[in-house]
């Protein structure tokens, strides 16, 4: 073959491969992950998989994390074994359901615990990481080649088989690369192999990235405290990550993402498990990893709204990748709270999707809540939205006002009503959320629980006044505005009308009944109690 037409034989093969990943990334793009995520030993044997996959159906999920575990997929070198996830696949494509596999390799919540034992007990040929103090730690080091290419074999070995079982993705939709990647006790890895890496010069290619002039190690350009050191591992686990992103981009094109472990609470690097896909890191790990798709958040502490914040970026000119700061929870608490914090991921920030964490071990007073949000969801997600807010309020954060367009809505917690005993009997609040949806003008759909909505014009709002209510809803005696308030001036909001309703497949709404008297305060407002899972057609006109 003439060396022209063999360059053109490559660069269509290139543009198949890219061809082939946007549209891998753009099926996925129009999908919403109403998911959760097994508990780490829940898909151990084919008889745990066959009970677990029909439950999570029936909880209302339409995917599942499902970890995949480097042990059990090549317990003897060499010799991999697909029965856990053929049967995974098989189980769940015969339940509709989607399913997204965890690579538990080298590396999961910064311990090598999944490795085989044959890598275990060969610690001269898998080196493990070791503290300044030299005591080696249970993390394999990313610095060693021979730890690279025992992962990378295993884990190219899975992607070649999910090609092959699943070639047109229709089960498997994305896979996570590793689990919560970081350094333990120690900022960073100080075996021999990292302090050789440690003293060679910064890439200049994440110079550049970073904007920074001065050239030097590691140590000369970012200095020597902890922090200096997390940007370092930082670095390297991305690049690590970017060797398996890119088998898996050439074998099976799909979306890829690794998860991070927040750094919260106060604690340091090495408290945490430093250096992995954190939001302080983001540009080290775009620049060492740019075939990961996402770098997701798993939330299990409070601030739930500040977590999503930072994963849910602008997206940026430079990466192409309509999915590349797109917020995905791959892990949260999975508790009474879970289903208002996921309408307000996907109304708020447009999220790809929500899982809470061990969802086949919670009770059934925390799994109910995933239900019945994901229920509301899969409604509202059929409706052509004009735009979308997400709503969540706790016994603090009480209240939220939105101006759209003129229309400002005073979005707050059920419990802000008087009349609720639950309010004031001294007990912490469940949260409150919904994601709000404007459909036209004076037009909008409210789907959650625990929440209130009223609705003024600017004008209104701005000369409003302040009222202290009793329990039954009126103002208390005495606390009436005083006569000397100055006019009234322009037009009020009133509500048309709140129908309860359900949405069909085709976007198609269907009346249930009409909140109005009592249910509306007889018209002030619209309102979802707390325990109560619904959507409300709201329909305002101008006086």
């Amino acid at each position: 073959m003439k060396k022209g037409r063999i360059i053109t034989v490559i660069l269509a093969l290139f543009m198949m491969l890219v061809s082939n990943t946007l549209r891998a990334d753009n099926v996925i793009s129009q999908f919403h992950i109403l998911g959760g995520e097994l508990s780490n030993s829940a898909a151990t044997s084919v008889t745990d998989i066959e009970e677990v996959l029909p439950r999570m159906k029936a909880l209302g999920l339409n995917t599942v994390l499902v970890p995949v575990y480097w042990e059990f997929l090549e317990p003897v070198e060499g010799q991999m074994d697909f029965t856990l996830v053929d049967r995974t696949i098989n189980v769940a494509r015969q339940q509709g359901l989607k399913i997204v596999p965890l690579w538990f390799g080298a590396w999961k919540n910064s311990m090598s615990c999944y490795a085989p034992a044959w890598f275990k007990r060969d610690v001269k040929r898998f080196p493990r990481a070791v503290t300044a103090e030299g005591k080696p730690l249970e993390i394999a080091s990313c610095f060693s080649d021979n730890v690279l290419q025992a992962d990378l074999k295993a884990f190219s070995a899975l992607m070649q088989h999910i090609a092959e079982k699943d070639p047109q993705r229709e089960v498997v939709i994305m896979m996570q690369i590793e689990n919560e990647i970081g350094m333990l006790e120690s900022a960073r890895d100080h075996s021999a192999l990292a302090e050789k890496a440690y003293k060679q010069p910064v890439p200049q290619a994440l110079l550049k990235a970073l904007g920074i002039k001065r050239q030097g190690t590691w140590a000369e350009v970012f200095g020597t405290d902890d922090y200096a050191d997390e940007k370092f591992m930082a670095w390297h686990y991305a690049f690590y990550v970017e060797h398996l992103a890119q088998a898996a981009k050439r074998i099976h094109a799909m979306p890829l993402y690794v998860n991070a472990a927040m750094n919260s609470r106060g604690r340091k690097p090495g408290e945490y498990p430093s250096a992995g896909p954190l939001a302080h890191l983001i540009d080290f790990w775009h620049e060492g990893a740019p075939s990961i798709n996402l770098l997701a958040p798993d939330i299990y502490d409070t601030g739930f709204k500040s977590w999503c914040a930072q994963y849910a970026m602008p997206l940026r000119p430079q990466d192409g990748d309509k999915m590349k700061n797109r917020l995905f929870i791959p892990e949260s608490r999975c508790c009474e709270n879970s289903g208002v914090r996921a309408l307000y991921a996907f109304g708020e920030h447009q999220a790809l999707g929500f899982s809470p964490f061990a969802i086949d071990q919670a009770s059934p007073n925390e799994t109910e809540s995933v239900t019945q949000a994901y229920n509301l969801l899969s409604q509202v997600f059929n409706v052509k939205q004009q735009n979308t807010w997400g709503l969540l309020f706790d016994q603090d954060d009480k209240e939220r006002v939105i101006d759209d367009e003129g229309v400002v809505m005073t979005c707050r917690h059920y419990f802000t009503l008087p009349w609720d005993a639950r309010a004031t009997d001294g007990s912490t609040w469940l949260e409150g959320g919904a994601m709000l949806i404007r459909l036209g003008k004076y037009d909008y759909l409210l789907a959650g629980s625990g929440v209130v909505i009223d609705f003024k014009t600017r004008t209104e709002k701005n000369q409003e006044q302040k009222k202290q209510l009793g329990e039954d809803g009126f103002a208390e005696a005495g606390a009436a505005p005083q006569s000397s308030v100055s006019k009234f001036t322009g037009s009020r909001l009133g509500l048309l009308s709140v129908d309860e309703v359900n949405i069909d497949h085709q976007g198609q709404m269907h009346f249930l009944r009409r909140h109005n008297g009592d249910q509306s305060h007889q018209g002030r407002h619209a309102r979802i109690s707390v325990g109560e899972w619904k959507i409300l057609h709201i329909q305002l006109y101008e006086y």
